[in-house]
């Protein structure tokens, strides 16, 4: 039985479709990445050599459309005023949160509904509150364009947890990831300590 989740997504041109390491796309639509390589969805990561990645890694962010997307500190922080006004309006749990420049990491719990919706609707508050602020990472890029290019990559990678053990690794994995990629622990306040699973059983956290 599926008590929480573990998501994964990247910001624009972090985690291309056909990374020879493997992805969560199932179709790479810009044809100038096609070039590149086919998508490559699988569960499991491919080792593959650091200096042939480097090089592949170069040469398909050279094909984007615009630039890998990168937040700033104050981008990070208005990403996650804009995921604190959604987990409030719509009483999303989340036990734990790491903004990284590149990408995202959340542990949640489930939902009234699906999480796939849950992530989009985070990722679009996100947005919004960066266009609130006049600080979209896109925004360079609007002039003309009836909206602005996603800052986001397409989809995301989904991790099923469960059990009480499996929700308190990801917890653990999550909460260290900003110390490992050398920004320092973070605290987000729309973020509420896993108190486990109720004796219950099933339950939507709201």
């Amino acid at each position: 039985m599926i008590h929480g989740y573990h998501v994964i997504w990247p910001a624009y041109g972090f985690w291309l479709p056909n990374d020879p390491r493997g992805s969560w796309s199932e179709t790479v639509y810009a044809w100038e990445l096609l070039r590149y390589g086919i998508a490559t969805k699988r569960i499991e990561r491919t080792k593959i050599d650091p200096e042939l990645y480097a090089r592949w890694r170069s040469k398909a962010q050279g094909a984007l459309k615009y630039p890998p997307v990168s937040f700033t500190n104050q981008q990070i922080l208005d990403i996650g005023l804009g995921f604190q006004s959604y987990v409030q309006k719509s009483q999303l749990a989340v036990w734990t949160c790491s903004i990284l420049p590149e990408h995202v990491h959340l542990v949640l719990g489930r939902h009234k509904y699906k999480i796939e919706v849950a992530v989009n609707q985070l990722k679009g508050s996100a947005s919004k509150q960066l266009l609130f602020t006049q600080n979209h990472p896109m925004q360079r890029f609007g002039q003309g364009l009836s909206r602005l290019p996603s800052m986001w990559a397409e989809g995301q990678w989904i991790v099923y947890l469960d059990s009480e053990d499996a929700i308190l690794n990801a917890i653990q994995y999550v909460e260290e990831n900003p110390i490992r990629e050398g920004i320092g622990r973070q605290h987000w306040s729309f973020a509420k300590p896993f108190e486990g699973i109720p004796s219950g059983g099933w339950t939507s956290y709201q």
